[in-house]
């Protein structure tokens, strides 16, 4: 990414509706898992630092390539950090229970076949993979542009993708749904110019408003058809 989206993201990460929103989903894939967990692609370390509060019963471990952003991952979340590539991790085969990774695979350096091979050889068998992905390709705008996104999924491609792979056991849906008409208002009719990062601080009370309207979509009893992004559960056989 640009590096100026790393600190936006480390600024932001603990507060921004999107990023509890986010979190709070990668969370409840995460409910049944247990031991040791890798955040492949990790950024500045919002979620292993969530996961230490709220999963301390995990064994958490990151895994990112820019230097700054790692370090900045490790004084965050306390964890155990790495520096490497995801299209080829520096770990054992089988040395995890459960790999998560969020807006990684769409990135131009990554090549999301080989990653995923990757994934599922860190993991055990048994293992779980979560991931969350950007949907829509035609949702591609100046922010994917700075954070150096060259391709946005949907349900079908990413469950396509993981069963060539090798997983198993593969539920994709969308989230984000009722707040994709503003996402498209915002991305392609009042964005303009190639400075402009969906990464900003909100006014309170609107963010407070973005959060509850993500709210009560997790909370609708089954998903939207559509949304912003593709969260996606497989397992390793």
């Amino acid at each position: 990414m640009e590096p100026a989206e790393y600190t936006l993201m480390d600024e932001a990460e603990g507060r921004m509706w999107w990023y509890r929103a986010l979190h709070q989903r990668l969370l409840d894939a995460l409910a049944p898992v247990r031991g040791r967990i890798l955040d492949a692609g990790c950024g500045t370390g919002g979620f292993l630092a969530v996961l230490a509060a709220r999963r301390p019963d995990l064994t958490r471990f990151g895994l990112e390539w820019d230097p700054t952003a790692a370090f900045r991952a490790r004084a965050k979340s306390t964890a155990l950090v790495a520096r490497g590539s995801v299209n080829a991790l520096p770990f054992a085969a089988a040395a995890f229970d459960t790999v998560v990774s969020a807006d990684v695979l769409c990135h131009t350096a990554v090549d999301p076949g080989t990653t995923l091979k990757e994934l599922r050889r860190v993991l055990k068998p048994g293992g779980r993979l979560v991931l969350n992905l950007p949907a829509y390709q035609w949702l591609m705008s100046a922010h994917d542009r700075r954070v150096h996104n060259a391709r946005r999924f949907t349900a079908r491609s990413a469950a396509a993708l993981l069963r060539d792979a090798g997983f198993v056991r593969i539920h994709t849906s969308y989230w984000n749904g009722l707040l994709l008409p503003l996402m498209i208002a915002q991305r392609k009719i009042l964005a303009r110019g190639d400075s402009v990062s969906d990464v900003a601080p909100f006014p309170p009370w609107l963010d407070a408003t973005l959060h509850t309207i993500a709210k009560i979509e997790r909370r609708l009893p089954i998903p939207l058809p559509f949304g912003g992004s593709v969260l996606a559960i497989a397992e390793r056989p």
